[in-house]
């Protein structure tokens, strides 16, 4: 294993939230390595949004240090933060409705482009290059989620199951080395789930690492690498999932006696 994975991608240093007298977040220290997939779980309110939202830029830490690939990132804007390489997905789905799947996917490519307006207006012949590149690539991102046939629909007519692979399939065209997914799997069937799963599995491979929040314990168990858990704001575990299955705190404060034993 290459020294660059064995180090931290992601590290929080006691995180807190603080919302008026509510602590939604309390002294959360955590991980993510460079590689694979790691999940967040925890019973709704736990604070894992909040998290993501502090990690990802749109909310400020009341209290600690948040850093990533190696800088503080701590307070940095959510443009900025996506620049360096760390992109999100949301709750719910947040699509331009009013454009085509490809045009979606060609907004997230332009991340990293170097034209601007002018450049739009009076294309040079490095800019019509870089668009041709940008086009080719939303391609192949499609072809990778299986969204090729619906490229010049408007995303506003998709099924929902196939909006939350167009957000993620965005999500990939602005390049990522870590991607925050938050329940991807909510509202999709069980067909749906399974290949939301093999698609998280090719996307790791690719050495693109993954940040999952998701309350499908199933999909969660058969994936992830670790898990974290968040209970009224407070971390009360990480490990492995077999670790967290069988974790009593876990059990009593999230998974039950009877789900624990069937996940």
């Amino acid at each position: 294993m290459a020294a660059e994975e064995r180090m931290s991608l992601l590290r929080l240093d006691s995180i807190t939230r603080r919302f008026g007298g509510l602590v939604a977040l309390e002294n959360v220290s955590l991980e993510i390595p460079g590689q694979g997939l790691s999940a967040v779980i925890g019973p709704n309110g736990a604070g894992k949004t909040t998290l993501f939202n502090m990690i990802s830029g749109f909310m400020p830490p009341s209290d600690g240090r948040v850093h990533f690939d190696g800088a503080e990132i701590t307070g940095q804007p959510p443009e900025t933060i996506a620049r360096r390489g760390l992109i999100r997905t949301f709750q719910l789905v947040q699509l331009f409705e009013d454009l085509t799947v490809l045009e979606n996917v060609k907004v997230g490519c332009h991340l990293h482009t170097r034209g601007g307006l002018w450049a739009a207006l009076v294309p040079s012949r490095a800019a019509r290059a870089e668009e041709a590149a940008v086009e080719a690539e939303a391609w192949r991102l499609l072809a990778e989620t299986g969204l090729t046939a619906h490229a010049h629909s408007f995303a506003a007519v998709l099924p929902y199951g196939q909006k939350r692979l167009l957000e993620i399939t965005r999500a990939l065209a602005a390049r990522p080395k870590l991607l925050l997914l938050d329940e991807p799997a909510a509202g999709l069937n069980r067909s749906e789930t399974d290949a939301l799963a093999a698609l998280l599995r090719r996307i790791v491979k690719t050495g693109t690492a993954i940040l999952l929040i998701e309350h499908d314990m199933n999909l969660v168990m058969n994936i992830a690498d670790e898990i974290a858990v968040l209970d009224f704001g407070r971390l009360i575990a990480k490990g492995k999932p077999d670790e967290i299955r069988r974790n009593p705190d876990v059990i009593a404060a999230y998974l039950g006696t009877e789900e624990a034993a069937h996940v």
